[in-house]
């Protein structure tokens, strides 16, 4: 398994966890309740037949007294332990008791005279592990019609029988139990389905990095024919400043910036005329100031064009000299963009160490002199002080490496920085 998949497997699986965690208990509370209000449901439907049968809802009258009697001890026996009947009044009429009924009296919340309109219940955990229903039911000539006055009331109290409680509660387990391993199921059903459209859009962004790449070499290819060259510096330098971009902590978008911008660094010599761009001797003042157009036309170029568009502070700026002798803008200091401070170390080290048509390489011993004694005029003090330690291993690393193994290296940090 991958590292990403790995990683996909044990986040669906916390999310399932936890989502089972927070389902199981509530669908729990919710059939219990659910079944508490069947229970109650039921009570006071035939608690209410009961009473129109035995005419107690019709609480006034001389046999009033006789008909609650006699239809609270029927209910009594029946699904409820405990049955009071009160009048409109809220004067009590009639009670009665079974044995549960007695034992748990006493043990029960007390209460004013009765004065509700609508039918409700409450659920009572006394000592003993006791579990007791309350209901209390308004008393109307018909049980449909909520316009009609109150004639009584009757409140009902049942001891859950101990195999309810356990059918209520395994049935609350059983739903709690479904639903948690519904939500484990559904993480495993999504685990492939995540995994697959990954998959899908890993590779869909591969094809996009894939062209990206083949643009910027395309583009790098191009300035390397019209300027002479084997290409090779241009994917040289690019890894190098990618190497002093890391070593500063430099990554994310920045970082593709700084590979784009100093493999591209040049790319508006597409615009020098071949007479300046390729003369073999030194340039006058006016050929001079043509050849540094190539920095403005450069920025045209990248500017606006998509991913291309974060490589314009390196190819504006990779001339500019930390004491502000460079040109164009003639920026000084930190006003320098740092990936233009960085490939500035990078285009000159490269440079130096090169064989080029013109000329033979320097060895690193008279590269990083140079480079030492411009710190401070031309190279920014805090890349040099980064770069120092590591030209060493980048000069042996470089040494002997062909354009094709030059273009490889810088291909392995542009999969690493652009594909995070």
């Amino acid at each position: 398994m991958n590292p990403f998949n790995k990683r996909t497997a044990i986040r669906i699986g916390m999310v399932s966890v936890l989502l089972a965690s927070l389902a199981s208990p509530l669908a729990w509370l919710v059939t219990r309740e659910s079944a508490e209000e069947s229970v109650v449901a039921l009570a006071i439907e035939e608690s209410g037949r009961l009473l129109h049968h035995f005419d107690a809802i019709h609480l006034s009258g001389p046999q009033a007294l006789d008909h609650a009697r006699l239809a609270a001890k029927t209910i009594s026996g029946g699904l409820f332990d405990i049955a009071e009947i009160y009048d409109a009044q809220g004067q009590k009429l009639a009670e009665s008791l079974t044995h549960e009924g007695e034992q748990v009296e006493s043990m029960l919340p007390k209460h004013g005279l009765p004065n509700y309109a609508d039918a409700s219940y409450e659920s009572l955990r006394l000592p003993g592990d006791l579990w007791l229903l309350r209901v209390f039911v308004p008393l109307r000539d018909s049980a449909t019609n909520m316009s009609l006055p109150i004639t009584g009331y009757f409140e009902g109290v049942r001891v859950v029988p101990e195999w309810q409680r356990t059918q209520i509660l395994s049935n609350a387990m059983t739903v709690a139990l479904m639903v948690g391993l519904a939500s484990l199921l559904c993480g495993a059903v999504l685990y492939p389905v995540v995994v697959r459209l990954s998959a899908d859009n890993e590779r869909k962004t591969r094809e996009v990095l894939d062209s990206h790449i083949a643009m910027m070499e395309a583009l790098g290819r191009a300035i390397a024919k019209r300027d002479s060259d084997t290409g090779a510096h241009n994917y040289r330098v690019a890894w190098i400043a990618a190497g002093i971009g890391e070593k500063l902590g430099i990554s994310g978008d920045e970082m593709q910036a700084l590979i784009a911008g100093s493999f591209l660094h040049d790319v508006g010599k597409i615009g020098i005329p071949d007479a300046i761009l390729l003369k073999p001797g030194k340039l006058d003042d006016a050929e001079m100031s043509v050849m540094r157009t190539h920095v403005n036309q450069g920025k045209d170029i990248v500017v606006g064009a998509g991913w291309l568009d974060g490589a314009q502070a390196v190819v504006a700026s990779h001339h500019e000299k930390w004491n502000g002798n460079g040109y164009p803008e003639r920026l000084q200091g930190a006003a320098i963009p740092l990936s233009a401070r960085i490939f500035a170390v990078a285009d000159v080290f490269d440079a130096l160490c090169s064989k080029r048509p013109y000329k033979e390489p320097m060895s690193f011993e008279a590269t990083m002199a140079i480079l030492e004694k411009d710190t401070g005029s031309h190279f920014d003090p805090a890349v040099m002080a980064v770069f120092q330690p590591m030209a060493r291993q980048m000069y042996d690393h470089l040494a002997g490496c062909d354009e094709e193994a030059t273009r490889q290296l810088l291909q392995d940090r542009v999969r690493h920085h652009f594909e995070q």
